[in-house]
């Protein structure tokens, strides 16, 4: 399998992604027997629970370590020292300084929900692919709820993956009042790029969280979290019904990668050109959370 390719717009080049887990996650997506092992185990949503409890327990606390210093994490950025948690999944979910992440103050931008790799969608209508050209999910079956997809068809569309080396908090895009966070059970799929080229229905079946965030300058905005191999759990801090800020944050996942997907109305938002020409080559673009993603119209 081709190793992973994004660019990053802080650096302005292109750089191989260093995966977690990585050899792990080949044999998984890439033999037979790994195959056989995620039809009969990985994909559960026992071992997701199981893999979690195991990143709970204290000894884990030595992974963190270790962690920082493979994957070059910037420990200053952290609202708590290294050696101050409990488990290595306490460590995973950890808060920002919030000068770590400055939101854009533009009254008509719009900002990325979560640290990661992002793709746009400018028209749903008009997708040609994501990972792979003209392989994209259903969106009724990732809405699960044909009026809804029906209404967004044209709409645009922002996938955000998560590695487990990112900031794992999601957040607020724009300002707004949220309604509930309404789950959708499924598999527990990886949402790593490697296991989106063969499947990428993956987005639209694995274990989901749909909610809808009522905007004065954007009309209704989806906001989905999307459950992964190892994810062990997706957890929602805010107060439904409460008006929020751009910037706010929505909630965390415990350990594992994951995926945030954000869907605005047609004709409402135009996407950054760095992201949009990323996008159109099928290629993720890394940025932060807070930094700038698109206007509104």
């Amino acid at each position: 399998m081709d190793e992973i390719v994004y660019h990053d717009r802080y650096r302005n080049e292109s750089c191989i992604e260093k995966v977690y887990g990585d050899k792990a996650l080949r044999w998984t997506y890439g033999t037979i027997g790994g195959k056989l092992a995620l039809a009969g185990i990985v994909k559960r949503a026992w071992f997701s629970h199981w893999y979690g409890w195991r990143m709970d327990q204290a000894k884990t606390r030595e992974k963190i370590a270790p962690f920082i210093a493979e994957y070059g994490l910037d420990a200053d950025e952290f609202a708590r020292a290294p050696g101050e948690f409990a488990s290595f999944n306490e460590f995973f979910f950890r808060k920002l300084k919030p000068s770590a992440r400055p939101i854009d103050s533009q009254a008509n931008s719009i900002v990325f929900p979560a640290d990661g790799r992002h793709l746009c969608v400018p028209d749903l209508s008009k997708c040609e692919g994501l990972f792979v050209k003209g392989e994209m999910f259903d969106l009724e079956t990732l809405l699960d709820d044909p009026a809804l997809a029906r209404r967004y068809a044209s709409g645009s569309l922002l996938l955000s993956r998560l590695c487990p080396v990112d900031y794992h908090r999601f957040h607020f895009p724009v300002g707004g009042r949220p309604g509930p966070a309404r789950l959708i059970n499924g598999p527990l799929y990886s949402v790593n790029p490697i296991a989106l080229c063969q499947n990428i229905q993956i987005l639209a079946t694995n274990k989901r969280a749909i909610t809808v965030l009522k905007t004065e300058t954007l009309g209704e905005v989806l906001l989905l979290e999307i459950g992964a191999t190892c994810v062990g759990g997706i957890c929602q801090t805010y107060r439904e019904g409460e008006s929020v800020s751009k910037g706010d944050e929505k909630g965390y996942f415990r350990f594992g990668g994951s995926s945030t997907i954000t869907i605005f109305e047609p004709g409402r938002v135009v996407f950054d050109d760095d992201l949009q020409r990323n996008s159109a080559q099928q290629r993720e673009l890394y940025a932060r959370m807070g930094d700038h993603l698109g206007t509104i119209l």
